[in-house]
């Protein structure tokens, strides 16, 4: 049965230095409050995988926990820019950590051919494209029977991945709904797997298309963090928090005030901050 624990006791135990963590999620139910437990608790050298790097991955960067990056875009979407992300690149701080860049289409076959537990990925993609000049890993292959010249990338298999959900059982099993993205690949990729929740219940009741139930054997550990995807949004329990992006974008302008907005709102804070934060934008009870 999985374990249903604290968010900090599941950082603790499933997120180490050194780590190949995958943070999840597609504008919808990005796991924020456990990006923020990874800072609180100090977590150095990551290997940060994500397919769509926004603020989530801007404050990890900013903090200096990256060793390297895996993604497909960067940017603070309906804003602009990640300026901590751009200061690593350019200026060194806090330091600068190894990238690697794909197309969406490459992150999501290399997700699934690690679910699959296959070496790498096999996929039409990159024709006209320069990142495989920056990227080594991005190779092509022969089609042994058509002869078509395709594309590969290394299969993605985290140490660690990390998702938010809506709802948990009581047995662990998990329930996503509304924009799937590559969660559930991701889940089944990786060594270990971190999910927080908005709530635990029972049995699931009224299920609606366009779900995803993973079963508790592929979850390691259940933390429940009410409003855990702010300023994400959770499909049901509350509207994403526009405002937040765009006050980001000023925050993380300049080092200082990031810095103070990191210690203000994450270091000096816990998870149960987020209940809160979502309050006025619950969509039920």
């Amino acid at each position: 049965m999985t374990c249903i624990m604290s968010l900090g006791d599941a950082v603790a135990e499933l997120i180490a230095d050194g780590n190949a963590v995958a943070f999840e999620g597609f504008t919808h139910l990005i796991p924020m409050a456990a990006a923020h437990e990874t800072i609180r608790q100090g977590r150095r050298d990551l290997t940060l995988i994500r397919m769509t790097p926004d603020i989530i991955y801007d404050q990890m960067i900013g903090m200096g926990m990256a060793r390297k990056l895996v993604f497909s875009f960067a940017g603070n979407p309906g804003v602009g820019l990640l300026r901590r992300l751009r200061d690593t690149v350019e200026n060194g701080w806090p330091n600068r950590p190894e990238i690697e860049e794909h197309s969406h289409a490459a992150m999501a076959n290399a997700y699934e051919a690690g679910a699959a537990g296959l070496p790498c990925a096999i996929f039409r993609g990159y024709l006209g494209s320069d990142l495989r000049k920056v990227n080594p890993s991005i190779r092509t292959v022969t089609c042994p029977f058509t002869g078509e010249i395709l594309a590969a990338v290394p299969a993605i298999r985290p140490d660690v991945a990390v998702i938010h959900a809506q709802k948990a059982s009581r047995r662990g099993d998990v329930l996503v709904e509304g924009i799937v993205g590559v969660q559930k690949e991701a889940v089944l990729a990786a060594k270990r797997v971190l999910v927080t929740v908005e709530e635990v219940v029972d049995d699931f009741d009224d299920l609606h298309p366009n779900l995803c139930v993973l079963p508790h054997w592929t979850i390691s550990a259940v933390c429940p963090v009410p409003g855990g995807a702010h300023p994400s949004y959770a499909h049901g329990h509350y509207r994403r928090d526009n405002a937040a992006y765009l006050e980001w974008d000023k925050v993380s302008a300049d080092r200082d005030s990031f810095l103070g907005w990191m210690k203000a709102n994450v270091l000096d804070v816990g998870p149960e901050a987020f209940a809160e934060r979502v309050r006025p934008l619950r969509t039920k009870g």
